[in-house]
């Protein structure tokens, strides 16, 4: 692909994520470092990628036109056939927030309902991740890639935009269930056609290529691998000037679950190595303890969590900060 950045003042940071569609990276505009900014750019997606990854981009480009102006949506900078920019939506995902205010549930629906309006519908609002908490206590959506512009609002759109108000139920009756109302509780028990069309046959299919033929799932195996493997692999990496190696489970797309190492000295090639393995100049620690939670989010990638760690504790943030710099996970699937 053409090396032609989306914006020429962009000035890139960290890349927060990756996979064969795009790769999405924090910065800002060149004399504006107040406001921090996020690229999704295509610039390193494989050839072979190419064409689905320009129509995902195309499709949220469209998206994200048609929502400007809808407070809670991620507002453009600037958007082409090389990326997105757009300004950093500031908040914490569902996951972390488990909001139980029900004035976040009400702003949420009503986030909803304007982009109802305008005829968008997100169809990937099942991921907590991609709900927010603003600072202000708000509700904000981000990632439109699999989002559908409707010129009609037709049968298709009554039951997308359906789906999309019942999965925000679901994330409402995993941390707030008290707030359920009697008629959004008929609303989870009666799934649409096309849901129950999906789940009896495509979910099906879906589950039997990634479970049985991919060997893919969120957590199944973890423990064993590290029960067996964990001592073995340690032993190969505590090499020549190897002071220590901690080793965590994180998914691995295709294979199930990986063993990543961090191996503090060099690591010594010809030894066979585990699915990654980073070599760090120093491990976090606590009172001389290996700071395993802070090491767990850098290897499962889960930079939202790792930043809120260092807020509370300031002390680990430029080991940390090395660590993390250099990490080799860049997937967003979540160990649960």
């Amino acid at each position: 692909m053409e090396d032609i950045p989306i914006d020429p003042r962009f000035v890139p940071g960290n890349i927060l994520k990756r996979d064969v569609f795009s790769e999405t990276i924090d910065g800002h505009l060149k004399y504006d470092e107040a406001t921090k900014l996020v690229c999704r750019s295509l610039k390193n997606v494989p050839f072979w990628a190419r064409p689905i990854a320009r129509y995902l981009a195309k499709r949220e480009i469209g998206a994200l036109r048609r929502v400007q102006g809808i407070a809670g949506t991620p507002i453009i900078v600037n958007a082409n056939k090389h990326g997105i920019l757009r300004i950093w939506t500031s908040g914490t995902p569902l996951q972390l927030a488990r909001p139980t205010d029900p004035s976040w549930y009400r702003d949420a629906r009503r986030l909803l309902r304007e982009m109802r309006r305008r005829g968008v519908t997100h169809n990937d609002i099942a991921k907590p991740q991609n709900w927010l908490m603003t600072p202000e206590g708000t509700a904000a959506v981000i990632d439109f890639q699999l989002a559908s512009v409707h010129r009609r609002k037709g049968l298709i759109f009554r039951v997308m935009a359906r789906e999309d108000l019942r999965h925000l139920l679901k994330q409402k009756k995993r941390y707030a269930p008290a707030l359920l109302t009697a008629s959004e509780k008929r609303m989870l028990a009666n799934k649409s056609l096309p849901s129950k069309v999906w789940l009896a046959t495509g979910k099906k299919l879906y589950n039997f290529v990634t479970r049985k033929l991919m060997n893919w799932s969120d957590n199944e195996g973890s423990e064993n691998r590290l029960m067996l493997e964990g001592e073995a692999i340690r032993e190969r990496l505590m090499g020549s000037g190897v002071s220590d190696v901690f080793l965590v489970p994180f998914p691995l797309p295709s294979k199930g679950i990986g063993i990543y190492a961090f191996v503090e000295g060099p690591i010594h090639e010809a030894l066979p190595l585990p699915d990654l393995c980073q070599s760090v100049a120093e491990l976090p620690r606590r009172n001389g303890k290996i700071a395993e939670d802070a090491l767990i989010l850098v290897a499962q990638n889960r930079m939202d969590e790792l930043a809120l760690l260092l807020e509370r504790e300031p002390d680990l943030e430029a080991v940390v900060t090395d660590v993390r710099a250099n990490r080799q996970n860049l997937t967003d699937r979540v160990l649960k």
